[in-house]
């Protein structure tokens, strides 16, 4: 097994966990960013961690990301960049987070897409996502989301 299929992926989650959390610790206002603050502390400490045992040699789960993997992982990838980068702010928290969710169950979902059960099924799962989603963020921990168009 070559250390490079750990050394590397835990390299990029824990460069994007330092990311986040540099961005969580510097945007104005604070208090709207206490949540994500906490989150991306833990998050960072776990990348870090899981960054070190693959320097060292240690990770001993699996064999890495084959080329089969990160193939399809992209599509997944590429809805998750839009995401972060654009919609969530670009179309609101919770609309772009219903949509994102909804492209990412049609891609991963094994059922068959030429069935209308199948996509009554997706929707009901979207649904029920994103009321947990708005019952844990805007009802439980009355934490800020970006609102803009829609929510």
């Amino acid at each position: 097994m070559n250390r490079s299929q750990h050394i590397i992926p835990s390299g990029i989650v824990a460069a994007v966990g330092l990311w986040v959390a540099y961005i969580s610790f510097t945007q104005q206002p604070s208090e709207a960013f206490l949540f994500p603050r906490l989150i991306a502390t833990i998050f960072v400490v776990l990348a870090l961690w899981t960054f070190a045992k693959a320097l060292l040699g240690r990770s001993r789960t699996g064999a890495g990301l084959s080329w089969e993997i990160i193939r399809n992982m992209a599509p997944g990838l590429l809805v998750a960049l839009i995401y972060v980068f654009w919609a969530a702010k670009g179309l609101g928290f919770y609309t772009a987070t219903t949509i994102a969710f909804f492209i990412l169950l049609c891609l991963y979902d094994p059922a068959p897409h030429n069935v209308l059960k199948s996509w009554g099924k997706r929707l009901l799962i979207t649904v029920c996502f994103m009321a947990v989603m708005y019952g844990l963020f805007a009802k439980l921990l009355k934490v800020y989301t970006p609102r803009e168009i829609f929510f």
